[in-house]
C-alpha cells in the first residue's frame, strides 16, 4: 500500500510539473516533447530530486515504448506504403546509410571502439519522428513535396530502429547459444511475422467483428490493448524484443477495418506512457556531466546538424527533388530523434557506451530536438535563396511549343480535375508538378506536365507564362503559393492569378502580393453546406446565388469575423429570424398594398425585400401592392412568421 502512495505521489507529481513546464513551452512555442525532457531534468536526481524511485518511471516509460511502436504499427498501412514505395525504400536507405557509415567514420576518429563507433552511427541516423510530424501538421505542409518526403524517410527510419535494437547486442558482442543464433532469430522473427500475417487475414478481424457486434466500449478496449500487449509478451519470450512485437501487432490491427477505432482508443493512453519515457530521459541527463563536456558537446552539436542536413538533403537529391525541396527535408530532419533514445538507452545498458559517453549522448539529442523549431523557421527563408536546378529537368520540350492559355501548379485532386475540365472543353494547358513520379506516370498518359519548382523565374519563362491568361496555383506549402503570386505579378502582370488557399490568415497577403482570385477551401465548403441548408428551408435561389456572390465578393468577410458579426445582430435582434414566405394566388393577401396589410402590427414581421418574376426588389415602398406568387423576405420571431406563413395560405 506504501508502495502504491508512494507511485502516485512520483506521478502526480510528473504531471502537475509537466503541465506548468509545457504550458511555458507553449508560450515560446517549443514541442511538448521538449517539455516532458525539461521536467525529467528538473525532477531527477541532477535537478531538484524529487523523484526518489526513477525505477519505477522508467518501467512505466517501458510501456509507452511499446504503445509508440504498437501505434506507429496501426498507421504504417502497407498498402499507403506501397504508393510511396520509391521515396520510402530509395530516400530513407540513402539517409540511414549514409548516416551511419558517416557517423560509424566520425566516431571512431573520435576514439570510441569499432562497435561502439557503429552503435553512434545507429543513433546518428535516427530523426524525430514526433517533433518533425507535429510541426508538419501545424504548419500544414503534410502533402507538400517536403512533408512527403520527409514522412517517407522517417518511416525508413521507424522500421530500421527495430533491427538497430536486435542488432545492440551483436555489437555488445554477447555470446550466442544455438537458441540465439542468427539463424535462428532470423527463423524466430521469420515466424513470428507470417503468424501475424495469417492472424491479420483469418483471426484478428473475426475476432474484432464478434467483438465490435456486442458494441461494448471496454471490451473492444481490453481486446486491442491485450492483443497489443500479448503479441508483445509472445515475441519477447522468443527471444525478440517487446517493441518488435508490439509493432507487429500493429501491423495486425491495420489490416483489419476497426483500425481507426482501436487508434483512438488507444492514443490517450499512449500519450500518457510516452510522455513518462521522455520524462525518464530527462531525468537520466546528469548536467554536472554536461558541463564536464561542454566543450566537446558545443563544437559537436553544429557539426552533427550540419551532417545530419546534408544528408537528408542527399536523399532528396537522389530522388530527384529540387534543391530548394532537399535543403528543408534536410533542416526538418536535422535532430537526433526519441527512438535514438530508445536505442541508445539499450545500448548503454549493453555497456556499448560508457557514462560519460552516454550523457553527451543525451544532451546532443536534447539540444537538437530544441533546436527543430529553429530549422522550420529557417528551412524557407535559406530554400528561397538557392538556385534551383529543376529546370534542367524540362528536357522534353515537344509541346513547350504550343503556347498554352493556361498554367496549373500543383497535380493534385484540385489540379488534377481542372486539368481534365480544360481537355474537356479544348482549352490548352499545362501542368507543373515537384512529384517526379506522378511527372512521370501523367506524361506517359499524355498529359502536358512537366516538373519543376515554379518558385523560380527561370522556371515560369520556361513554361510560357508570358503567352498565358491564367494562372492557378493550387499547391500545399504555403510559403511557396506567395513565392509564386509575387513572382508572377511581378514580372507578367498580364496574367490572371488563382490561387487556392487553406489558411484563413494567408487570403489578405495572398491579395496583398497580387492574386486577383483566392478561393478558400473551408469557406468554400461552408458555402457549400449553408447554400444546400438554406435550399432545403425552401429560400429562392436566386436569393441564395446572391448571397453567394456577395460573400465572395468581399472575400468572405462575414466569415472571417463570425463571432463580432453575430454578437452584433444578436445584440440589436435577439431570438430574430430570417425567412422567405410565399404569396398563394388567392391568398387573402394577393392584392393588397403592405401598408394596408399593417404585416408589422399584425404579426411583428418587418418585410425587407419582395422577389417577383425572379427579380429582387429591395425595401419595397409602403404602396407596394403584393400579387400572387411574390416571395417576401421578413425578419421576426420565430412564432411571428410561423403566423404568416398560415396567413398568406389560400383561402379555404
Amino acid at each position: 500500500m506504501l508502495e502504491l502512495q508512494y507511485l502516485l505521489q512520483d506521478m502526480g507529481l510528473i504531471f502537475l510539473l509537466s503541465v506548468g513546464v509545457i504550458l511555458f513551452c507553449f508560450r515560446l512555442r517549443i514541442p511538448p516533447i521538449i517539455g516532458f525532457l525539461l521536467t525529467g531534468m528538473l525532477v531527477g536526481p541532477s535537478g531538484l530530486k524529487l523523484i526518489d524511485d526513477v525505477h519505477i518511471v522508467e518501467m512505466m516509460a517501458e510501456i509507452g515504448v511499446v504503445l509508440l511502436l504498437f501505434t506507429i504499427g496501426i498507421e504504417f498501412s502497407l498498402a499507403e506504403l506501397w504508393q510511396i514505395r520509391r521515396p520510402v525504400l530509395l530516400g530513407g536507405s540513402f539517409q540511414v546509410l549514409a548516416s551511419i557509415a558517416l557517423g560509424t567514420g566520425l566516431f571512431w576518429l573520435l576514439g570510441l571502439s569499432l562497435q561502439s563507433a557503429v552503435f553512434a552511427g545507429f543513433l546518428f541516423a535516427l530523426s524525430s519522428t514526433a517533433i518533425v510530424l507535429k510541426l508538419l501538421q501545424d504548419k500544414a505542409e503534410m502533402e507538400a513535396p517536403q512533408g512527403r518526403l520527409s514522412l517517407a524517410i522517417l518511416i525508413f527510419q521507424d522500421v530500421a530502429a527495430i533491427p538497430m535494437m536486435l542488432l545492440v547486442p551483436v555489437l555488445a558482442g554477447v555470446q550466442r547459444s544455438a537458441e540465439t543464433s542468427w539463424g535462428w532469430v532470423t527463423f524466430k522473427i521469420v515466424a513470428v511475422i507470417v503468424l501475424g500475417l495469417l492472424s491479420a487475414r483469418y483471426l484478428i478481424p473475426w475476432l474484432l467483428a464478434q467483438v465490435v457486434r456486442t458494441r461494448i466500449r471496454e471490451l473492444f478496449l481490453i481486446t486491442v490493448a491485450g492483443l497489443c500487449l500479448g503479441i508483445a509478451w509472445l515475441s519477447a519470450s522468443l527471444g525478440l524484443s517487446l517493441a518488435l512485437g508490439a509493432f507487429i501487432a500493429g501491423l495486425i490491427i491495420s489490416e483489419s477495418e476497426y483500425s481507426h477505432q482501436a487508434m483512438s482508443y488507444i492514443l490517450p493512453f499512449r500519450d500518457v506512457f510516452t510522455s513518462l519515457f521522455f520524462v525518464s530521459t530527462g531525468m537520466l541527463l546528469s548536467v554536472s556531466g554536461v558541463f564536464e563536456n561542454i566543450g566537446l558537446i558545443i563544437w559537436l552539436l553544429p557539426l552533427l546538424l550540419l551532417l545530419k542536413t546534408a544528408l537528408a538533403a542527399g536523399a532528396g537529391l537522389v530522388l530527384g527533388y529540387s534543391g530548394r525541396i532537399s535543403v528543408m527535408v534536410g533542416l526538418f530532419l536535422a535532430q537526433i530523434g526519441e527512438f535514438a533514445l530508445v536505442v541508445g538507452k539499450l545500448g548503454h545498458e549493453a555497456e556499448l557506451l560508457d557514462s560519460s559517453q552516454y550523457q553527451i549522448f543525451l544532451a546532443l539529442s536534447i539540444l537538437s530536438m530544441m533546436l527543430t523549431p529553429v530549422g522550420f523557421w529557417l528551412a524557407p527563408r535559406l530554400a528561397r535563396r538557392l538556385p534551383d536546378e529543376s529546370l534542367s529537368d524540362l528536357h522534353i520540350k515537344e509541346d513547350l511549343d504550343i503556347p498554352a492559355k493556361l498554367l496549373i501548379i500543383g497535380y493534385g485532386i484540385g489540379g488534377r480535375n481542372l486539368a481534365r475540365t480544360a481537355a474537356a472543353t479544348e482549352v490548352p494547358y499545362r501542368v507543373m508538378e515537384m512529384n517526379w513520379d506522378t511527372v512521370r506516370r501523367e506524361r506517359a498518359q499524355g498529359i502536358p506536365i512537366q516538373y519543376g519548382d515554379a518558385t523560380q523565374l527561370e522556371v515560369l519563362q520556361h513554361l510560357g507564362l508570358a503567352q498565358a491568361r491564367i494562372l492557378v496555383v493550387m499547391i500545399s506549402d504555403a510559403a511557396a503559393t506567395r513565392r509564386i503570386v509575387e513572382l508572377a505579378h511581378r514580372e507578367f502582370p498580364q496574367v490572371w492569378i488563382l490561387v487556392r488557399s487553406r489558411f484563413v490568415h494567408e487570403i489578405d497577403a495572398l491579395y496583398e502580393l497580387g492574386a486577383n482570385e483566392v478561393v478558400a477551401e473551408e469557406f468554400e465548403s461552408s458555402i457549400e453546406i449553408f447554400s444546400r441548408v438554406l435550399n432545403r428551408f425552401l429560400i429562392p435561389k436566386n436569393e441564395i446565388v446572391r448571397l453567394i456572390s456577395d460573400i465572395r465578393g468581399d472575400h468572405y468577410e462575414i466569415f472571417r469575423h463570425t463571432d463580432s458579426n453575430q454578437a452584433s445582430l444578436k445584440g440589436h435582434f435577439p431570438d430574430f429570424e430570417w425567412a422567405s414566405v410565399r404569396i398563394h394566388s388567392d391568398s387573402p393577401l394577393a392584392g393588397v398594398s403592405l401598408q394596408t396589410s399593417h404585416l408589422r402590427n399584425r404579426f411583428g414581421v418587418t418585410v425587407i425585400a419582395i422577389e417577383r418574376s425572379g427579380q429582387a426588389y429591395t425595401h419595397p415602398d409602403p404602396d407596394w401592392v403584393m400579387q400572387g406568387q411574390d416571395i417576401l423576405m421578413v425578419m421576426g420571431k420565430p412564432e411571428a412568421i410561423l403566423d404568416l406563413s398560415e396567413a398568406v395560405k389560400a383561402k379555404t
